[in-house]
């Protein structure tokens, strides 16, 4: 298999259009920065990020879906979350010029672009639109940890899968989803920690409050803020049917 740098290409006009960081950059800097991006098809199971190695690019997904996971030579693998269309991802690490403390791979074939950390490093030292976009996906990245570790406490299946589900639907860290996100019940099953059957029957639930519609390919949210409350929710009618 070609490794992912030799498949690299320069971006489409349709591809540099859907980079939401790009549009608010000055004249200058947004046709320096599209002259150094770079975007490959990654295919199943192809690494972007490998913990250990350092840093070269800043990434972002143009199509597809990606996930987030731990290194399992020591343990079980653990999936953090999942990628979708219009994330940019790895600042942290960039800004901290360490090597990567996670995996990056491909779920299912994607559209991956890459910054280089040299042109990074540039656009934070000279634009200030660049600062803002770097500093509220920080800010908005940490909550979203934050969310995910009340996530792994909750052993209702139902509500993890209302709150994994809503926090792909995150319209500031990944504003390429819209309402729709293309995903199959058994990447979710994937992303969610739980079996297909189980996934599906939390589907079925969430669609009964009319929360969600699964359509052909993917799931539509029609209740963002309902996925985000279905804990409470959830966790109330459990205490009312243990105590019946």
């Amino acid at each position: 298999m070609t490794p992912l740098r030799e498949r690299a290409r320069a971006p489409t006009p349709a591809e540099l259009d859907s980079i939401p960081w790009l549009r608010a950059l000055d004249e200058p800097d947004r046709h320096r920065a599209a002259d150094s991006l770079m975007v490959a098809t990654a295919l199943p199971g192809d690494r972007i990020c490998r913990v250990g190695r350092p840093p070269t690019y800043w990434f972002g997904v143009i199509e597809g879906l990606l996930k987030m996971s731990n290194d399992s030579r020591g343990g079980a693998q653990v999936t953090f979350t999942g990628i979708p269309p219009g994330a940019w991802f790895g600042e942290g690490t960039l800004l901290k010029r360490e090597t990567y403390r996670y995996h990056i791979e491909a779920l299912r074939k994607s559209v991956v672009a890459g910054l280089p950390m040299a042109e990074f490093l540039a656009l934070l030292d000279r634009s200030i639109p660049f600062n803002r976009f770097v500093m509220n996906q920080l800010n908005e990245r940490l909550g979203q940890f934050i969310a995910a570790r009340e996530i792994d406490r909750q052993s209702h299946p139902d509500v993890r899968v209302a709150r994994n589900l809503a926090a792909l639907f995150h319209p500031v860290l990944y504003p390429g989803v819209g309402t729709l996100l293309r995903i199959t019940q058994q990447e979710l099953a994937y992303l969610v920690g739980l079996s297909r059957q189980r996934t599906n029957e939390a589907l079925s639930a969430l669609r009964s409050r009319g929360l969600i519609r699964v359509d052909y390919g993917g799931v539509r949210v029609l209740d963002l803020d309902g996925l985000r409350r279905y804990d409470n929710e959830a966790g109330t009618n459990e205490t009312g049917r243990a105590r019946q």
